[in-house]
């Protein structure tokens, strides 16, 4: 299977969901499910914000479809989706504008709008400074709510989240996150294995 790695947080060594999505990966290559592996680093080569282009022929649009193929090409997406303020990165957030296109990705029929870009496996490395998955802090979660929603609406239904939370909250907190997230990695593989 075709597996698109993509890395948003402009942390370097010290991400959390970059560490998250390398083990993902390296868990998928150990197991037989990657037969290819394309990696993206969207904060190191962060694409602009969307514009609408005159020119299909244009430098600007041919990166736009380049990016959007790549995402159609891939069977897996393993996603490294930081939060940061209560969201996504910027960076996440340009890539989706480049994938959700009107008549590729999804489209409005007589009953309303469509996912077209189904049959795809989207994993995603959420990583948290603090607690956001229940607690007070729970109703300022724009980031996980948010993902489902995008990628629900372009048809996308096999979606799931390796989560670590309270990252930020100290040296034993952090360990106690990675440890649960890297846990849960690879009960993800086995039951997409059963």
């Amino acid at each position: 299977m075709n597996v698109l790695h993509l890395d948003t947080s402009a942390l370097g060594g010290h991400s959390v969901s970059r560490q998250l999505t390398a083990s993902i990966v390296a868990q998928l290559r150990r197991d037989g499910v990657a037969s290819t592996v394309t990696y993206r680093d969207l904060a190191a080569e962060p694409l602009p914000h969307w514009q609408p282009h005159a020119d299909a022929s244009s430098e600007a649009a041919q990166k736009d479809e380049a990016v959007l193929q790549q995402f159609l090409a891939a069977d897996i997406v393993v996603l490294g989706a930081p939060m940061y303020n209560f969201s996504i990165t910027s960076t996440l957030k340009a890539w989706l504008d480049r994938i959700m296109v009107a008549g590729r990705t999804f489209r409005y029929g007589p009953n309303g709008p469509e996912g077209l870009a189904g049959g795809k496996r989207v994993v995603i490395a959420s990583s948290r400074g603090g607690i956001y998955s229940q607690g007070p802090a729970a109703a300022m979660d724009f980031q996980e709510n948010y993902l489902r929603t995008a990628l629900g609406f372009i048809g996308i239904t096999d979606l799931e989240f390796v989560r670590a939370e309270g990252v930020a909250m100290g040296d034993e907190a952090r360990q106690k996150a990675l440890e649960q997230a890297n846990t849960s990695i690879g009960q993800l593989v086995l039951r997409k294995a059963a």
